[in-house]
């Protein structure tokens, strides 16, 4: 096509699809039993990379580990009209695909088979660097990572002591990071916050032991400790429910992180109930320890590695943990618990 004529279609750019142009890129990652290779045209967006994932201890599976590619492209900005936040991602899939895509140019579309992603992040969704980390690129990065690896993901916490750990369980409000920053604080290896991915096989766990949040009204117990001033120090972060958080890097010479995958020995179910004066820690019936997982982890159970751990998770137990008078109660009672594993 010339271009003279009114009504003609211009000629088309060429190189439509960003497919030449030069990415920057990060050396490999080790990530969540995965080798984790990162390339973008932004320096912005690599930037974040780091914050999420420099600096963590190298968890594997498998020798060799799987390698997946991880594209993030920075791109123009549609006029959004000023927002305090980002719109939620919606979800979808098809042909293989899986993707989660917000306002204007903003989604990720991921390929477990191919083990690669696409992210695409406008200039003004830089202006949400926690939601851009957290929803987007940890977004193609776990589920990658656990479709991929046939992991079983969790929505929960793990510690643990000598390699061996537990996943902590409850519902909003029971208290499961107060419980998670106790263990970190008493020394305990420290796993993941609130995303654990399990091997079904062997019950090894990995995670992400970068961020722990914790509530910015929540941290009286602490005192005056060199802790609370760690925390207090963090940068705040609002959560899409309005409650502002602590964002605590656990990556500080003052803490244990796990150095490679625990062994899980059981699942706790955390209680908004107090003990009063009885046991902190009570031992399920596996029906019933089967009953809580399965209304915990409603997206795991569609999976089909869901039977295969399930049947090994329970088979090592399950407890509920009731309050104490103080969060070191019950650290007490889960490190007795994992000395008799």
């Amino acid at each position: 096509m010339t271009g003279k004529n009114q009504g003609a279609v211009p000629d088309l750019d060429g190189d439509p699809f960003a497919e030449h142009g030069r990415l920057l890129s990060r050396p490999a990652m080790q990530l969540l039993g995965g080798r984790f290779r990162f390339r973008s045209n932004s320096e912005q967006l690599l930037q974040l990379v780091d914050e999420a994932y420099a600096g963590l201890p190298k968890h594997r599976f498998a020798t060799p580990a799987h390698e997946f590619q991880v594209t993030l492209r920075l791109v123009a900005s549609a006029k959004s009209g000023g927002r305090s936040r980002p719109p939620a991602l919606s979800m979808m899939s098809g042909t293989d695909l899986l993707a989660g895509g917000g306002s204007g140019a903003n989604f990720a579309v991921l390929s477990p088979p191919r083990r690669s992603a696409l992210v695409c992040v406008t200039r003004d969704m830089l202006q949400f660097p926690y939601h851009t980390r957290y929803e987007l690129i940890e977004f193609a990065v776990f589920t990658l990572a656990s479709r991929a690896q046939r992991l079983v993901p969790l929505h929960a916490a793990c510690v643990g002591v000598n390699g061996r750990g537990v996943l902590l369980m409850g519902a909003s409000g029971a208290g499961k990071s107060t419980m998670a920053l106790q263990c970190l604080l008493e020394r305990f290896q420290f796993l993941a916050e609130d995303s654990v991915f399990v091997s079904p096989r062997d019950l090894l766990a990995t995670g992400t032991a970068n961020f722990l949040h914790v509530r910015t009204d929540s941290v009286g117990w602490l005192g005056a400790s060199r802790y609370a001033g760690i925390i207090r120090r963090s940068p705040v972060i609002q959560r899409r429910s309005g409650v502002r958080k602590f964002e605590v890097d656990l990556r500080h010479a003052e803490f244990r992180l796990a150095p490679r995958p625990l062994e899980l020995r059981a699942v706790v179910f955390l209680s908004e109930q107090s003990a009063s004066g009885a046991p902190l820690l009570r031992k399920l019936p596996k029906l019933e320890t089967l009953a809580r997982l399965r209304a915990e982890q409603a997206y795991g159970t569609s999976l089909p590695q869901w039977a295969p751990f399930q049947k090994r998770l329970v088979s090592r137990g399950g407890y509920e943990l009731r309050r104490g008078a103080h969060p070191a109660d019950g650290v007490a009672a889960l490190r007795r618990l994992l000395s008799q594993q």
